[in-house]
């Protein structure tokens, strides 16, 4: 993938909405200009950023654009950028009227020949989602597109269902591109790799060998400026159902016999369909001190700022091994880190000193990052045992080789119409029913310091702790 070039692309007309949001300013534009860079964007393009509110003549969003490429990515060729932004225009447009847009599009297609295909990028809180859905396709928007989705896919069980049916009311599953920015991490695809092409790993890679797997993301970040969003959506509806539950889809699958979409998908469905439906007995939510004093954000607000949670995959691979998973604001570390801690050795030779297993250890950084922690005996005239690691950097064995940053793969798959790391309507609409106990009988959120691990009940999860603090 990581040569694959735009010559064999269609043209493409790209209509963006929520194109003056942050997420297009730090992720969806420096993701095109990194594209356009390698030669991965079609010879032929057009770009339409669209919202309710206009941010003046097109120059003046280009020159916006042009800011944010600035702050984000580094070495800008001026060449490049003047090139990808003449090719960008904005459209105003809402869920009642998108008649102007409509006929932006069009135009912009007459511009590039036959056989274009339009690519829609919905970056649109999940309530607004079913009126811009029916917008587009009243106004025709949908023929030969690809729609590409945010999460949240809803905000619980039922709401996935209602956008759900007006997604499919108006293009068939195969245009649905729901993005999860964590399956285009190359670390995440690592896993895979790590495991299935590697005979060290794959024969230990369940509850016979496996203790526990952690999947914990702390974040350091606050709220900066997202408090609006928090409210609607809170911790588990933004981290958990989606991101931090397709990494354990990654990690719990099965063999899927082949590099498709459809062996791919069906692999993490037939885990998703195991994962037992979440116990709140066994769920922490937390909520960091001064969390009410920030913009946006109720006075008297319950909202989860911190989830951490014990999964259970019920199959024959996973019976019984508890899947830890934690994330939240304001924490002590910003981190993305696998651990699957081992078994114990069933030999006595060492008697307590080999009482803790080894751990397997998967950085979810740029580049991938990978580590064992082992046990060895230590260099002098005694039989004693002394934990070391042994690392594996890929940016240090594969010098030349550059990763594609998440939403730029991404971008990439949808543009070529891979879906292998998007999810699928019944893997999202079962990871909703997974979660629903939770929502139906939510845990009151406990108070936490900023900068610290979380509410000590959260502690208290994992056997052994937590690898992380």
């Amino acid at each position: 993938m990581s040569g694959a070039t735009g010559d064999d692309l269609a043209p493409h007309v790209l209509v963006v909405f929520g194109a003056t949001g942050d997420l297009a300013a730090r992720k969806l534009f420096p993701g095109l200009y990194r594209l356009a860079a390698a030669g991965r964007l079609p010879e032929d393009y057009a770009v339409i950023g669209s919202g309710r509110h206009s941010p003046g003549t097109d120059d003046e969003f280009r020159e916006q654009l042009a800011e944010g490429l600035r702050d984000t990515v580094d070495d800008l060729d001026d060449d490049l950028v003047a090139d990808l932004l003449g090719r960008v225009s904005f459209q105003t447009s809402d869920a009642d009227d998108g008649a102007d847009l409509a006929a932006a599009v069009r135009e912009a297609e007459d511009g590039l020949g036959e056989d274009v295909r339009r690519l829609v990028y919905l970056s649109v809180p999940p309530t607004a989602m079913p009126g811009m859905v029916g917008m587009l396709d009243r106004e025709g928007l949908t023929d030969r597109a690809r729609l590409v989705i945010e999460k949240p896919f809803g905000l619980d069980l039922e709401s996935f269902k209602e956008l759900d049916d007006a997604l499919h009311d108006a293009v068939e599953e195969d245009q649905v591109f729901r993005i999860d920015h964590f399956l285009g991490k190359e670390a995440v695809q690592n896993i895979l790799a790590l495991r299935f092409a590697n005979a060290l790993f794959e024969p230990a890679w369940d509850r016979r060998s496996v203790a526990q797997v952690q999947i914990d993301v702390p974040e350091t970040l606050q709220m900066e400026g997202r408090g609006s969003f928090y409210e609607s959506t809170g911790c588990l509806r933004d981290m958990v159902s989606t991101h931090l539950f397709q990494i354990l889809g990654v990690v719990a699958l099965e063999d899927p016999g082949e590099w498709s979409a459809d062996a791919v998908r069906q692999a993490r469905k037939d885990a998703f369909d195991a994962l037992r439906p979440l116990d709140p007995d066994d769920v922490v939510l937390g909520q960091y001190d001064g969390y009410r004093d920030e913009d946006d954000v109720d006075d008297d607000s319950d909202v989860e700022t911190f989830v951490a949670l014990t999964a259970y995959v019920d199959n024959d691979r996973w019976q019984g091994v508890p899947f830890l998973l934690r994330t939240g604001k304001a924490m002590a570390e910003t981190r993305r880190t696998i651990t699957l801690r081992f078994r114990s050795p069933d030999s006595s030779l060492f008697g307590d000193d080999a009482s803790r297993g080894d751990e397997l250890v998967l950085e979810l950084t740029d580049e991938a990052q990978v580590s064992v922690d082992l046990l060895g005996k230590r260099p002098g005239p005694d039989m004693e045992l002394a934990r070391a690691t042994m690392r594996l950097d890929y940016e240090d064995e594969l010098p030349d080789d550059e990763p594609l940053e998440a939403y730029e793969r991404l971008l990439l798959d949808v543009l070529r119409g891979d879906h292998t790391l998007f999810a699928r309507s019944d893997e999202t609409e079962r990871l909703w029913e997974v979660c629903q106990p939770v929502l139906d009988d939510r845990p009151d959120p406990q108070p936490y310091e900023p900068g610290s691990w979380g509410p000590q009940a959260a502690l208290d999860l994992a056997p052994g702790g937590w690898r992380l603090g």
